[in-house]
């Protein structure tokens, strides 16, 4: 039987990690908003209020307290500006429409700014078509207005509070969320080390690097997430303690990124030795502790480090000594290289204890973090000026969701349409930047429309209460961003059922029921049909140009290796914006691939020769990486030269023939084999990590030309 301490510690944590959480602001927000509604006999009020709540929570961004209130205030504005003028020009379909177009055009092009603003102009948008659901219910223009900003308002205070009482809970549940998924990327890791040897048909190295991108995209939002926290003197102690966890997911994810061995060569040649086997379980057990640091951080309790890491250390070390006795030596020395990365993972993990993350050698280096946000009007301009071309997915995406909007527009007043906007609303969410996430979306919403439909009218007719009909609009408008991020298809349907609830309160639940379907079907279809036939995508992939941007990343990556092996390894923020560079751009290119459509290639070998190019990049990225993993101060001048050499050779690779990278690679491996190898065994490691560098772009040479060419 659980104790009653056990019970009241097991809620305490759950209310602590939880409370902050949307949905329950959310809760709170619409219940206060129905109850005030129901209070005062004027559910009519219900509706405006609640979709200003949507919008409002829809559009909240994490940030300080500054920050908040600073974003609460752009966000107020520009719903005031977007409702205002709707309510204003709505008479004039003429001079609507040209509004319409121009104004959502304009706020989908803020994103160029940031994704701050961008959430914010969505939020505007939206708000927009929110009011057209509403035109005629209050007889005064300015009602509607005030209650979307009042919903808003309502939420946005819930907000304040909860950043007040929990301020820490933001970073943490990324922190939480950057260690779940470093614990995925070491198991994917894991699997190239599967002693079965059966991972060739499952292409390792290409979920590999997708489980990278996903890694990288989670390490820019937690980094995000602190530095908004940082920001000036006064940091709180929380903070900087975040700041440490994630300089020590960083140091992991160097670590686990690198690779000391062609993998695939491994399996087929070691897959019966128990050194794989342990490498594996090593891997996966360090997967489990980033877990296990994920709930520390949950459950507010210290990380226990395990000590069976070093026991299966020591053993792993012992296995590599019998192999060594007949085992080729150069690959035993890659081998070793490889234990001490893994051993180097643990004492990050270890680092983590409370006890000792405090006297770790963070505290002595450079902790800052590089900003990348506004810096002034010229900033501003010239990020604007950058995206106003059709080679820019933003100004696509803002051409593509303008004329569907307007299509829509036309369509409604064509046909008369009463509550026709809903068209509108569902071409903004269905309407995304590519051409896969709109078809993907797309089918998710009418599967979701249509179930929330079939589970809505008999539900109007079970619930005929009004007190009934409002707590099913709190509870559904709750789940519907309980599952938002998860589920699409399913928060459609809880969305679909809060609008029939909304509209009942009218007395018009069952007459909206078939339109909501008809609307849903034509906004869905002039989404589908924007990004197919509004810049295409596979008219502008520009994979060349993605595949470069790479490539130039992991080059100036190299450059900061080889600047920290001629002066000394520290952890300064250039060297750190290399490191960082080079992973978002691998996570680009793994996006771009990933999201390619049969209609982006121009053949089948093509297509192929993608997978190829991203699986050899991410190669070509672990390989430098493991170079930065053992960084360290060399008074050896031909090592230095070495590095420099590469550094030189992969500047000029892109600009050379087949024939001249060729001759190249040639002189750079001449290079290489002509410094002796002895007992140093930073010597041996560098050599080693060129020559794969080396044979990686031969592979590359060979399989970007069918993608040139496409």
């Amino acid at each position: 039987m659980v104790s009653r301490s056990v019970l009241r510690k097991h809620w305490q944590h759950y209310i602590l990690n939880r409370l902050w959480q949307e949905p329950v602001r959310i809760f709170v927000a619409m219940s206060c908003v129905a109850l005030f509604a129901w209070r005062h006999h004027t559910v009519i009020w219900t509706i405006p209020l609640i979709l200003g709540i949507v919008a409002a929570a829809l559009t909240d961004i994490d940030d300080r307290l500054t920050g908040r209130l600073k974003n609460i205030v752009i966000t107020l504005v520009c719903f005031a500006i977007a409702t205002i003028s709707v309510e204003l020009l709505f008479p004039y379909p003429l001079l609507f429409l040209a509004g319409l177009g121009l104004s959502s055009w304009a706020f989908i092009m803020l994103g160029a700014l940031g994704q701050r603003y961008a959430t914010i102009a969505f939020g505007a948008i939206l708000t927009a078509i929110y009011t057209m659901l509403g035109i005629g219910l209050f007889p005064k223009w300015y009602i509607q207005p005030l209650f979307l900003l009042a919903g808003a308002g309502v939420y946005y205070l819930f907000t304040i509070i909860n950043h007040l009482l929990f301020p820490a809970r933001p970073v943490e549940a990324q922190l939480i969320n950057t260690y779940s998924s470093l614990a995925k990327y070491l198991e994917s890791k894991a699997t190239l080390f599967d002693p079965d040897g059966t991972a060739h048909n499952d292409r390792p190295l290409y979920k590999l690097s997708m489980a990278n991108s996903q890694l990288v995209q989670q390490l820019n939002l937690v980094k995000t997430a602190i530095q908004s926290r940082l920001r000036g003197d006064r940091a709180s102690s929380t903070s900087r303690r975040a700041l440490l966890y994630y300089f020590v997911a960083q140091e992991i994810h160097e670590r686990a990124n690198s690779s000391h061995i062609d993998h695939l060569r491994l399996q087929d040649n070691w897959h019966f030795n128990e050194l794989m086997f342990r490498c594996e379980r090593l891997l996966r057990h360090q997967a489990m502790a980033c877990r296990e640091i994920a709930e520390s951080l949950q459950t507010k309790q210290d990380y226990q480090h395990s000590g069976h890491f070093e026991r299966a250390l020591a053993n792993a070390d012992v296995a590599l000594e019998r192999v060594s006795l007949f085992a080729e030596k150069e690959t035993c020395e890659r081998l070793r290289w490889l234990l001490k990365n893994l051993r180097a993972v643990d004492q990050q993990l270890a680092s983590v204890a409370s006890e000792q993350l405090s006297n770790t050698d963070w505290q002595n280096i450079d902790t800052e973090l590089s900003f990348e946000g506004l810096q002034g009007w010229h900033d501003i301009k010239s990020r604007l000026k950058s995206h106003l071309s059709p080679k820019s997915p933003l100004f696509r995406h803002a051409v593509r969701v303008s004329l569907v909007l307007c299509l829509g527009y036309l369509f409604i007043q064509s046909i008369s349409l009463e509550r026709g906007y809903w068209i509108l609303l569902t071409s903004l969410f269905v309407c995304q930047p590519n051409y896969s996430a709109t078809k993907r979306r797309l089918a998710l919403r009418v599967i979701g429309t249509l179930a929330g439909i079939l589970i809505g009218l008999p539900l109007l007719w079970l619930i005929p209460s009004l007190p009934g009909q409002l707590v099913a609009i709190v509870l559904f408008g709750v789940l519907f961003f309980l599952f938002r991020q998860v589920q699409y298809a399913q928060a459609t349907l809880f969305i679909t059922l809060m609008v029939l609830f909304c509209f009942n309160l009218l007395g018009e639940g069952f007459n909206v029921a078939f339109p909501r379907i008809v609307d849903t079907l034509v906004g869905c279809g002039l989404a589908w049909l924007a990004v197919t036939f509004i810049f295409p995508d596979w008219h502008y992939r520009q994979l060349s140009t993605v595949i470069s941007k790479a490539y130039m990343a992991n080059v100036r990556y190299v450059k900061a290796v080889t600047q920290q092996y001629q002066h000394g390894k520290d952890n300064r923020v250039s060297y750190r914006i290399a490191r960082r560079d080079a992973h978002n751009a691998d996570a680009e290119l793994a996006s771009v691939i990933a999201l390619g459509e049969n209609k982006a290639w121009s053949s089948p070998d093509a297509k192929e020769a993608s997978f190829s190019i991203l699986c050899t990049n991410h190669s070509l990225l672990s390989y430098i990486a493991a170079l930065g993993s053992h960084r360290q101060h060399t008074h050896n001048p031909q090592l230095v030269n070495l590095l420099y050499a590469l550094t030189a050779c992969m500047e000029d690779y892109q600009t050379l023939s087949n024939e001249e990278v060729l001759q190249t690679l040639a002189g750079l491996t001449a290079l290489a084999d002509s410094i002796e190898i002895d007992d140093e065994p930073q010597k041996a490691l560098i050599i080693q990590q060129v020559s794969l560098i080396i044979h990686t772009l031969r592979e590359m040479n060979k399989v970007k030309e069918p993608l040139l060419a496409s």
